[in-house]
C-alpha cells in the first residue's frame, strides 16, 4: 500500500468487531436460501442412516412427514424429494417411474396435503428406476436420448399430477426441458415449474448419494451425458439452452469444485441459479470433523457462504437443517 494512503486507509477498521463484520458483510445466508434433499423408501416407521453420509437418513413416508415438520419449523421453504426404488420394480422402460401409485407419486401427494405451503421439488431421472442404473433408456449398451427425454416428460406430468410445485430433471438428456415444458403445458400444468440441472458434471462426488438410492450405473459411467469437469463455456451454453426451452431455475452440480461455473452461469441467464452442495462434499466435511481436523459448523457455513458469493440464489444442501439452526442463534 502506498505510504500516501496509509494510515488514512485501514481496511481492518471494518473488521474490528463481530457486529462491525456482520454490518458490512457483502453476502448473507438465510434459511430461505436452502433446499433440503429428502430420501423416501417403502415401508412403515423406519429410517435408515446412510453409511457414507453420517447423520443423514432415508425415511419411510410416515417418518418423512415428521422430518418435514422439523424442516419447516426452521424456516426452510423447500424440499427436493428422491425415491429409493426396490430392485424388483426396476426395468429399462421406466415403468415404476410412471406409476401413479408409485412411491414418489404417493409421497408427493401426501407432502402437499400435509404441508401445502412447502415448495416441493421432485427428482426427474430414470437411474433410481433403471435396471441399468442409468439416467436414460439403454439400447445396445448406449443411453439413447430422444426416447429417454420423451419418457422423462411423461414422468414430469406424473409428478405434477401428484402435486409437485417444481420438477427437477437431473438426467442431462438433450432437449428434455423443451419436451417437459410442452408436456406440462399440454396437460394444463401451467404453474408447475422446472428446476433444470443444466450443468451437471460427471463427478466423483456423487458416491454417497448413489449409496442412498442404490443407483450406481450397472455398466460404464455417465460421461456421455453428464458434463466434462474441464468445461465451463459448455455449462453456459447448457444453461442458456435450458432457459430458452422453459426452465424456471438453473442448477449447477456439484458445488464446491465448480464455483467458477456458478458465477459464469449466473452472469449468463436471467432466471434464479441454484447449486447442489452434493453428498461427497457433505461427507468430506463430516469425515474431517469426526477426525478432529476441522470445525464442522465453521466449515459448513464457510462453504455455504461461498455458494452465495459465487452467485447462487438457492442452495440444495444436506446441511440445510444444521445451517438453519445456526442462523437462528
Amino acid at each position: 500500500m502506498s505510504r500516501s494512503l496509509f494510515p488514512n486507509s485501514r481496511p481492518r477498521r471494518l473488521r474490528i468487531s463481530e457486529n462491525m463484520r456482520r454490518m458490512v458483510s457483502e453476502n448473507h445466508l438465510s434459511a430461505a436460501d436452502f433446499i433440503a434433499p429428502l430420501f423416501v423408501m417403502e415401508g412403515q416407521n423406519q429410517k435408515a442412516e446412510i453409511s457414507s453420509m453420517p447423520g443423514y437418513y432415508c425415511f419411510t413416508q410416515d417418518l418423512l412427514m415428521k422430518e418435514i415438520e422439523e424442516i419447516q419449523s426452521l424456516g426452510i421453504l423447500s424440499v427436493l424429494l428422491f425415491a429409493k426404488v426396490p430392485d424388483d420394480k426396476k426395468d429399462n422402460k421406466g415403468t415404476e417411474a410412471l406409476n401413479p401409485d408409485g412411491l414418489m407419486q404417493k409421497t408427493t401427494a401426501a407432502i402437499k396435503k400435509e404441508f401445502p405451503d412447502m415448495v416441493l421439488m421432485t427428482d426427474i431421472a430414470l437411474d433410481p428406476y433403471s435396471s441399468y442404473g442409468h439416467d436414460g433408456i439403454v439400447v445396445d449398451g448406449k443411453i439413447i436420448n430422444d426416447k429417454s427425454a420423451e419418457l422423462l416428460a411423461k414422468m414430469a406430468v406424473s409428478h405434477a399430477e401428484a402435486g409437485a410445485d417444481l420438477v427437477a430433471p437431473s438426467d442431462m438428456m438433450d432437449g428434455r426441458i423443451g419436451m417437459m415444458r410442452h408436456a406440462l403445458e399440454t396437460a394444463q400444468f401451467f404453474d408447475t415449474g422446472i428446476m433444470a440441472y443444466s450443468a451437471k458434471y460427471a463427478s466423483s462426488y456423487y458416491g454417497p448419494f448413489r449409496d442412498a438410492l442404490d443407483s450406481a450405473p450397472g455398466f460404464g459411467d455417465k460421461k456421455t451425458y453428464q458434463m466434462n469437469p474441464s468445461n465451463v463455456v459448455e455449462a453456459v451454453k447448457e444453461a442458456q439452452l435450458d432457459e430458452q426451452e422453459g426452465a424456471d431455475i438453473i442448477m449447477v452440480k456439484p458445488g464446491l469444485p465448480y464455483l467458477d461455473v456458478v458465477r459464469a452461469v449466473k452472469e449468463s441467464v436471467s432466471v434464479p441459479v441454484s447449486v447442489y452442495n452434493v453428498s461427497g462434499e457433505y461427507a468430506m466435511i463430516k469425515a474431517a470433523a469426526q477426525k478432529g481436523w476441522l470445525n464442522e459448523n465453521e466449515a459448513m457455513m464457510e462453504a455455504l457462504t461461498g455458494f452465495k458469493r459465487a452467485g447462487a440464489d438457492l442452495i440444495a444442501t444436506y446441511f440445510a437443517k444444521d445451517a438453519a439452526r445456526l442462523l437462528l442463534l
